[in-house]
């Protein structure tokens, strides 16, 4: 199974996602209203001689600080299924070499994806003769979130769905049960609110990894258009069963309001305005059915035109 390539693809596109899941304490102390820079050419240039195993989803990431400290952050991500004798010391020699090249601080994380439980690898040590290297890295193992899986399906995270679909991956081999699983997580990531580009980029990867047989396929993609039509339908009864209740405007408004603000990350003033105004519910639930739909806030705007 080749994990390499959907697992790139969801650490460039949830980065800070990433920091916040497996490494809260890190997450913290990073200032992410300065933005992050991926830095993979020069990781590459800097590791053109250093091969030592089978390289995957490494990433070097530069961050700032809190404190205004410029940081490399080496994300080095083990993607394999099998114990890998050198891991330490490629994590040591990464580490050294990019701090050698370029002289600033570099702090190497791992994430070993592997289904070998008794293997977790966290220092690289060597000692001759009262020289002693001794060099330490935080590691993330993902079989240790199966005992929480009742935690992920909580988290709302995207990432949370990253590990679930991964876990899943190696664990189901049954076409059908297989579906099962991959049905249950569309299920998860519609009911989360997700923007459209979310729910695109988290589907790819759900997809990449639980593959199915094509005539299973076509089930599950017959399945799924059943999902997206239920989800529809059971937003607009929400608030159709609300409107019914006296006094309860407001809340179907704030419905509204919450709804395009988890989509787009911000309700826009204009727009915000517009929804308080209303005083029909029967315009609230119109318009609560277009904000499940539009593409775009502009989309949903032009829809407020023709609502006034």
């Amino acid at each position: 199974m080749e994990y390499d390539n959907p697992w790139k693809e969801a650490l460039e596109v949830y980065f800070e996602a990433f920091m916040q899941f497996f490494f809260s304490r890190i997450h913290l102390e990073i200032d992410w209203s300065r933005g992050y820079e991926f830095l993979d050419k020069e990781l590459e240039k800097t590791l053109r001689d250093a091969e030592l195993g089978t390289r995957y989803a490494d990433k070097l990431v530069k961050v700032f600080l809190l404190n205004g400290i410029e940081t490399w952050l080496l994300i080095h991500i083990e993607i394999q299924n099998w114990k890998d004798k050198v891991f330490e010391k490629r994590m040591f020699v990464y580490n050294y070499r990019i701090f050698d090249r370029y002289e600033v601080e570099v702090v190497s994380l791992a994430v070993l994806t592997d289904d070998n439980k008794k293997w977790c690898p966290r220092e690289y040590h060597t000692e001759r003769w009262g020289c002693e290297h001794i060099f330490r890295f935080p590691v993330i193992k993902l079989l240790d979130y199966k005992k929480d899986w009742e935690k992920l399906e909580q988290d709302q995270n995207p990432f949370a769905l990253v590990v679930m679909a991964h876990l899943k991956s190696q664990e189901v081999k049954d076409g059908q049960e297989r579906k099962r699983w991959k049905l249950h997580l569309m299920r998860l990531l519609f009911e989360r609110g997700y923007s459209r580009q979310d729910i695109l980029e988290l589907f790819r990867f759900i997809d990449w990894l639980l593959e199915l047989p094509e005539n299973i396929e076509k089930q599950f993609q017959d399945e799924l258009a059943e999902i997206k039509e239920e989800k529809k339908m059971a937003y607009v009864t929400s608030i159709e069963r609300l409107a019914k209740k006296e006094g309860i405007l407001q809340t179907s408004k704030e419905m509204i309001l919450e709804y395009i603000s988890t989509r787009f990350k911000s309700v826009p003033e204009d727009i915000a305005s517009f929804i308080n105004n209303i005083k029909a519910a029967d315009k609230l639930k119109a318009l609560f059915r277009q904000a499940i739909t539009c593409e775009s806030l502009d989309d949903f705007r032009e829809i407020l035109k023709t609502a006034d």
